[in-house]
């Protein structure tokens, strides 16, 4: 199986290509390592923190840059079984950020608050997808 733990520059052109101004949510999947993979420099390095612990203390530290860039989570989910697709990728966090454009979301990637939180989501993930997603209306039926 082939992991992704962070963005490739060029799909993360592609995402700057796309308009702005438009509201955007951002579905992510995470898989978590069973212990926190941080550099030996960092100061929670040999703490045998699990990826969980790690990413729990990404989500504490980013989620004031969430919240100030006008961001929120507007849906979790806990994972339980793959009825179509792999299945050996199940999710230890599902949730879905929903940001007023994607204007907001650079914003976020890019304030040096978020640049020092994001070690913890480093240390803390094996495997993730990051989809964004242009919001439609509900409705009854699939299409």
């Amino acid at each position: 199986m082939t992991h992704y733990a962070d963005t490739e520059r060029a799909q993360f052109e592609i995402f700057k290509s796309l308009p702005r101004d438009t509201p955007i949510n951002m579905l992510n999947l995470v898989q978590f390592h069973p212990l926190a993979q941080y550099p030996a420099e960092h100061a929670l390095a040999g703490q045998n923190l699990t990826g969980a612990q790690a990413y729990a203390n990404y989500g504490e530290a980013s989620g004031p840059v969430l919240k100030r860039v006008g961001g929120k989570i507007i849906w979790r989910g806990g994972f339980e079984v793959a009825l179509i697709g792999p299945t050996d990728e199940p999710w230890d966090a599902m949730f879905i950020a929903q940001y007023k454009n994607a204007g907001a979301f650079l914003a976020m990637v890019t304030d040096p608050e978020y640049q020092k939180a994001v070690v913890h989501r480093q240390a803390a993930v094996m495997n993730s997808r990051l989809i964004r997603s242009k919001p439609l209306p509900a409705s009854g039926i699939f299409a």
